[in-house]
């Protein structure tokens, strides 16, 4: 798996869930599909009036999710802006010509009410639950620094093994210290909750 696969993963889809947080810090999550892709961008069309609008042009962090027939869940974090009123008009007419059905939704002249937005910064998390043992993998879109995330065990490791049987997916090999295979964890914290002398610790 790579970003560009996953990318084309997303686009095959079609609707994609993008959350926000609003002024109050409540979560908002919408399904968005006025969306085009590029092999290191991704470009999105909303309307000016609309909360979601105000909530990117405030704040612009969005985290977006798709979820496939095979059982594979893509989750992009990352913060959109709007791209430059010269480009505006470009990126739209692309999006409605990529996407017939907004014509019907915002006809002639009216689509002219939105805003296109570009995320090209950002982690990109693939997940595949369909496959056993369970794959994992994080991929930096642009420049964007990935933040580790799960479980690590170590040097306070005594080899006891408890760690390695109560793993659900098998992902902990022996040695000095254990090891956890990090593109098969589940990050459930099962081996964290269970070790006897507190050597696992979180990312």
């Amino acid at each position: 798996m790579d970003l560009k696969t996953c990318l084309k993963k997303m686009q095959l889809v079609g609707v994609l869930a993008f959350a926000t947080v609003d002024k109050d810090g409540a979560p908002q999550i919408r399904n968005i599909s006025a969306i085009h892709y590029e092999s290191d961008a991704l470009y999105f069309y909303t309307a000016r009036g609309k909360n979601f609008c105000q909530e990117l042009l405030e704040d612009g962090r969005v985290q977006i999710l798709c979820y496939t027939k095979y059982k594979e869940m893509i989750r992009l974090s990352g913060k959109a802006y709007a791209v430059r009123e010269e480009e505006q008009e470009k990126w739209r007419d692309t999006i409605f010509e990529e996407q017939p059905y907004l014509a019907n939704v915002y006809p002639g002249n009216t689509r002219s009410i939105g805003i296109i937005f570009c995320i090209d910064q950002g982690e990109v998390e693939y997940f595949n639950l369909g496959v056993n043992p369970i794959f994992r993998e994080t991929y930096s879109l642009g420049n964007a620094i990935i933040r580790e995330k799960g479980y690590v065990i170590t040097d306070a490791c005594i080899g006891c093994g408890k760690c390695e049987k109560l793993c659900p997916q098998r992902c902990i090999e022996r040695g000095t210290p254990y090891k956890i295979n990090q593109q098969h964890c589940l990050h459930c914290g099962n081996c964290y909750e269970n070790c006897p002398v507190q050597a696992i610790m979180r990312k």
